[in-house]
């Protein structure tokens, strides 16, 4: 795709239209040369304004000599400053038609100044990359045929050298610092990608990055752009992607920012009912293109996996948090939804589709809205993941309750099987459920201190067997009891305690094994990949069921039993007969468990049992669960003869 330098008149012409995709190579401020003089040009589309300068370091923010010229009836003006050097700071002075000055952050900058300076800073963004073979790799197999276990990482809180202390902000790791921290921990552990809650710049930490002033720019808290690409650099080495947090739908409403740029509304349409934000304006196509534009920004210049889209259901509906009817709005057709908005994320979905066929999107979308994850030519809105809200409040709600209470709420479990292929869906247990006194998941747990781990266990087994992808907040990996707090690190201490040490190897297993075991990803959205065994037993409160890998051989067989009794001799019907493995059980000892595994392999006996033709007998723990996987026969080997005998298992 061509892109252009302004005044170029066929630039001006694609962003009137909305379809000057890298309009960020043309606006904000770029190193130049003019008249044999180095310096740097700067871009800003400000309609409407009496008269426009650009003030900063360079000239004592004075301005006289820096006025921007108007290029034709745009709304689009541009100036040259000699003797502006990188690391400068700088804001637009812009003159409102009533005669008013406002300050202005460049929209296009891609530095800020550290909170609580308001300025931009003049940056040069290039970086010499190291990640080809991460690149390489990424083309060759679609994304929905590999494992997708997501990390969500909040960067300030992950860990911190010096939390508050007497009004001290805290101390942060910075970009490069957690490039080795972070990237050695997420390897370890065996996730597969890290998703970061918002890094745009924004001002106030207690909107933990979703309420931002400046897209183009990785916040300065944790250091320059080139770290923040270090870090990604660094996490793709070490064969981890990177997702970021993306905010298209509101923006804050300081001063500074995007709010009334010209003195009245340009980027903004209303005010949004929850959050005391602004909406964006998806009806002017150059909004549009300023956010589809910085889409392709992040996914370019930043070589981002993924953009996790937050809050799609507050742009879908006009009147998404409004509830007086007096207030309402419509569209044209008479209905609630909003069609701009609607077709703005199938333009932006349609342009990463084709500039990035092998990165996806990722819709927070907490409604029945259809065809989520459909592409637009079918009327869908073109994203390739969902997330399910619907599995998690269900899910999160079953676990709460205690033991006595879960045979009369079995389809909490059940129902998300109803549905769970109708988009590709992610099974999000994020930062938004351990805020707000919701408690931490550990803390949900019914029963005592024991119960509560065992639980946890199981819930974490529970998600990785179910059809779908995986996302887990920070800190639920090794079971801390408090909330998140932004402004704080995550407890660490809690390792030196044995529980939660033992649950942090738990995880640490269980994602391993994930990775293992292609059966729980290879046919994850469709349902090739699922089966039940045994949907119905609300009495004991067990689940049965099948994941199937491509290969007819290549499946796994989970059970969970979400009730404290242990069961001895326990039937299973399974769908060939010969030997099973048992591959993992969240009651190891290792884990904090009581012990009840089966540790020797496990063959069928004929008869008929779950509507299968043989059956295993097994011991089944309590608040645990186990995956077994099937051993095919080999011609002449032990397994073919008909006894009942079990082989002890020589591979652990």
């Amino acid at each position: 795709m061509a892109t252009y330098n302004f005044p170029d008149r066929n630039a001006l012409r694609l962003f009137e239209q909305g379809d000057y995709i890298f309009c960020y190579q043309s606006f904000g401020a770029h190193k130049d040369r003019k008249d044999g003089q180095s310096g740097y040009r700067f871009t800003v589309w400000a309609p409407g304004a009496r008269s426009v300068r650009v003030i900063g370091d360079f000239d004592d923010w004075q301005g006289r000599e820096t006025s921007m010229r108007q290029l034709e009836e745009s709304g689009v003006w541009e100036t040259f400053v000699p003797h502006a050097k990188e690391g400068m700071l700088y804001k637009y002075l812009i003159e409102t038609p009533s005669g008013g000055l406002l300050y202005k952050a460049d929209p296009f900058a891609f530095y800020a100044e550290k909170r609580p300076g308001t300025a931009s800073r003049l940056t040069d963004l290039s970086y010499t990359w190291c990640d080809s073979s991460w690149m390489a790799q990424r083309k060759k197999q679609s994304h929905f045929k590999k494992p997708l276990n997501i990390y969500e990482v909040h960067l300030g809180s992950w860990k911190q050298k010096r939390g508050i202390q007497e009004g001290e902000e805290p101390v942060f790791y910075t970009y490069r610092e957690l490039a080795k921290e972070l990237t050695d921990y997420v390897k370890e552990m065996g996730y597969t990608h890290v998703e970061l809650m918002p890094v745009m710049e924004h001002p106030f930490d207690g909107s933990w990055g979703y309420q931002i002033t400046g897209y183009y720019a990785p916040t300065s808290r944790y250091g320059p752009p080139q770290d923040f690409k270090y870090l990604i650099d660094c996490l793709h080495q070490a064969g981890i992607g990177v997702i970021l947090d993306w905010v298209p739908g509101h923006f804050c409403r300081d001063g500074h920012g995007l709010c009334s740029f010209c003195g009245s509304k340009l980027y903004e349409s209303q005010e949004h009912a929850h959050w005391g934000t602004f909406n964006f304006d998806y009806s002017r196509p150059q909004v549009a293109n300023f956010l589809i534009s910085n889409a392709v920004f992040w996914l370019e210049e930043y070589h981002a996996d993924g953009l996790r889209v937050d809050g799609v259901s507050s742009l879908l509906y006009l009147n998404y948090g409004i509830d007086k009817p007096s207030l309402k709005r419509y569209n044209e057709r008479g209905g609630e939804e909003n069609l701009h908005a609607q077709a703005f994320l199938q333009k932006l979905n349609q342009t990463v589709g084709q500039l990035f066929p092998d990165a996806f999107t990722i819709a927070e979308e907490s409604t029945a809205w259809p065809l989520v994850t459909y592409p637009p030519e079918e009327g869908g809105l073109g994203f390739h993941y969902k997330w399910d809200m619907g599995w998690m409040n269900d899910t999160l709600k079953y676990c709460s309750l205690d033991f006595p209470f879960r045979d009369g709420s079995h389809n909490l479990l059940t129902f998300s099987m109803m549905y769970a292929f109708n988009e590709n869906f992610i099974l999000p247990l994020s930062h938004d459920e351990v805020v707000h006194g919701k408690a931490s998941l550990i803390g949900r747990m019914p029963g005592d201190y024991w119960r509560q781990f065992a639980g946890l266990r199981l819930l974490l087994l529970y998600q990785m067997c179910h059809s779908g992808a995986k996302l887990n907040f920070m800190g639920s990996e090794f079971g801390q009891f408090i909330e998140w707090r932004f402004y704080e690190g995550l407890e660490w201490f809690l390792l030196d305690y044995e529980a939660h040490a033992k649950h942090q190897q738990y995880v640490k297993a269980l994602n391993h094994c994930y990775l293992r075991q292609s059966a729980l990803w290879k046919e994850n959205y469709t349902w090739n990949g699922y089966q039940w065994i045994d949907a119905d037993n609300c009495r004991q409160s067990i689940l049965i069921f099948k994941r199937q890998g491509e290969k007819k051989t290549d499946f796994a067989i989970i059970l969970l039993n979400f009730q404290p009794q242990t069961y001895k001799d326990f039937k299973i019907g399974v769908p060939e007969p010969g030997i099973y493995r048992e591959v993992f059980n969240s009651d190891d000892k290792d884990f904090g468990g009581s012990g009840c595994v089966n540790r020797r392999l496990l063959r069928t006996r004929k008869g008929e049992y779950h509507g299968q033709k043989q059956y295993l007998s097994i011991l089944v723990p309590p608040v645990g669960g186990m995956i077994l996987t099937y051993c095919p026969p080999k011609k002449g080997s032990e397994e073919l003869k008909e006894d009942n005998k079990n082989y002890v298992c020589k591979q652990g």
